[in-house]
């Protein structure tokens, strides 16, 4: 199948110096989500005993987040195209700093499970339209070291939400994980409504029935399955499990029918966008659920704290900080193909390994595995987002950037709740959850088994990881690059990628 080339050139050059405010202010937005996702999982314990809130329901607090933006992203992406991507990430991060503060003071679970559905909406405008202003604001040969450096962005926040979420946690209490977003949030809006480059608005609609649809559809699984792991099989669970896959087709069918849709589908008929696509939908799936498994097994297992646990995945997040920018620049020079399919296989074979820990295995096998896993997303995220990218046209970058990220939330969302249910099928539900939420350990109990199912579920990673290898590699190379010129669009050849 031969895919047609898309134009990728922005439509009016971008200065030096609002494509230095482009990097700084989206490198800064990844940060601060990094940042914060992992500080909330560090500090879920906390927040559970000091709300009293069983994990039904403060598990929600991640949940709902990866909800939100699951579902948001897309049409966050077009809101950007509709008013201006500038005025709409502007918008996001406002939105999240005032979400992050609401947090801070929330008095119930049930409140911070609110809050954090606003911080999720701002979230949701910082994902969808980081890829749009990078690819907006840099020419395509200068592309790749940009979106690495949104992967250096995520990785330093990662190790900083390990570092400062233990001693902020400790010391000052989990509130202020969602404080410390406050004054960084207003310094960005500030540099952002002042630096960042304006563009064109153009008029498209917003897909109420597909955003209803797709929001109900995943809503209703991931409730279902998170009751079906947490109280058991019942038949009130089971139903909304069936319902929500039910609207699958019910979805498909309304986006195939609507002219400016949520998920344009028909876009996946392009070979290279497509596959690039649905390698990103399963590299999420398969790979982002795994430090959740390796902090229950460092902390059931091995009897870590949530602090030192997470000390041992740092070098791989620190090399993976390092190794995003300058595979940004290989994937400038050499193409996206090879270089995002061998960051999958390194992912796979890093799981595989993880998948190999004993009950007394080294605990120094975790940061040196954990740099194949560094290498391997520092090779992936930057090619795969350029090819992506690389795929829509200057009118069409917030779609194509937002359904990019739609798709990666998704498979992070499900990917979370699959490797919970796994995890915890071998074992008493009261004890998974216990561990989870760190109020025992399984160190001289029924470890084997819990182990036993923690392998179930990275065995499970690695085959979709190695899916999601299949469909990198078999989009094929990029065969050329389409210029959109003010009279129209005309083809221009691109340096072929090598093999």
């Amino acid at each position: 199948m031969t895919a047609l080339p898309p134009a990728t050139l922005q439509a009016a050059p971008v200065s030096d110096a609002g494509q230095r405010a482009v990097l700084l202010l989206t490198t800064i937005g990844t940060l601060m989500v990094a940042v914060d996702s992992t500080i909330v999982i560090l500090a879920l314990p906390t927040m559970a005993r000091d709300l009293v809130s069983p994990l039904s329901t403060i598990i929600w607090t991640i949940l709902i987040y990866l909800l939100i933006t699951a579902a948001l992203t897309t049409q966050a992406g077009r809101l950007g195209d509709m008013f201006g991507r500038a005025g709409i990430y502007n918008l996001g991060f406002a939105i999240f700093t005032i979400g992050s503060a609401a947090s801070g003071f929330a008095p119930s679970a049930e409140f911070l499970i609110a809050a954090r559905a606003v911080q999720a909406v701002g979230g949701a405008l910082v994902f969808a339209l980081s890829g749009a202003l990078i690819a907006g604001a840099f020419p395509p040969e200068r592309r790749g070291r940009a979106f690495g450096f949104l992967v250096f962005g995520w990785s330093v926040g990662a190790i900083l939400g390990i570092l400062l979420g233990g001693v902020i946690t400790t010391e000052l209490g989990w509130r202020y994980i969602f404080f410390i977003n406050i004054p960084i949030g207003i310094v960005a809006v500030t540099v952002g409504l002042r630096s960042l480059p304006r563009t064109a608005p153009r008029k498209v609609a917003f897909d109420f029935a597909g955003f209803a649809l797709l929001s109900a559809m995943l809503a209703l699984i991931c409730y279902g399955l998170i009751e079906l792991a947490v109280f058991g099989v019942s038949a009130t669970n089971i139903a909304f499990v069936v319902v929500g896959f039910l609207l699958l087709p019910l979805f498909i069918l309304a986006e195939l029918r609507t002219r400016e849709p949520l998920l344009e589908l028909r876009q996946l008929r392009n070979r290279l966008l497509g596959f690039a696509l649905l390698a990103g939908l399963f590299q999420a799936l398969g790979y982002l659920s795994v430090i959740f498994l390796l902090t229950m097994y460092l902390q059931g297992l091995r009897g870590l704290s949530p602090l030192n646990a997470s000390l041992l995945l740092v070098p791989g997040y620190l090399l993976g900080a390092m190794v995003g920018p300058w595979m940004g620049t290989r994937v400038d020079r050499r193409g996206a193909r090879t270089l995002a399919t061998a960051g999958i296989v390194l992912m796979a074979l890093a799981v595989l390994a993880y998948s190999q820990l004993t009950l007394t295995s080294w605990l120094g096998w975790i940061p040196v595995i954990s740099l194949i896993t560094g290498t391997g997303s520092g090779m992936f995220y930057p090619a795969n987002n350029t090819a992506v990218m690389a795929q829509s046209t200057p009118r069409t970058f917030g779609e194509i950037s937002g359904l990019r990220v739609t798709l990666s939330n998704i498979g992070t969302l499900l990917s979370f709740v699959l490797a919970l249910t796994i995890a915890s099928a071998s074992i008493p539900r009261n004890l998974a959850y216990a561990v989870f939420l760190g109020t025992t350990d399984l160190i001289g109990g029924v470890g084997a088994d819990f182990l036993t199912g923690i392998r179930a579920a990275l065995y499970g990673s690695v085959v979709i990881l190695a899916v999601a290898a299949v469909l990198s590699w078999s989009r094929g190379r990029e065969t050329g690059v389409a210029v959109e010129l003010s009279t129209g669009a005309a083809a221009s050849p691109s340096e072929p990628e090598s093999p």
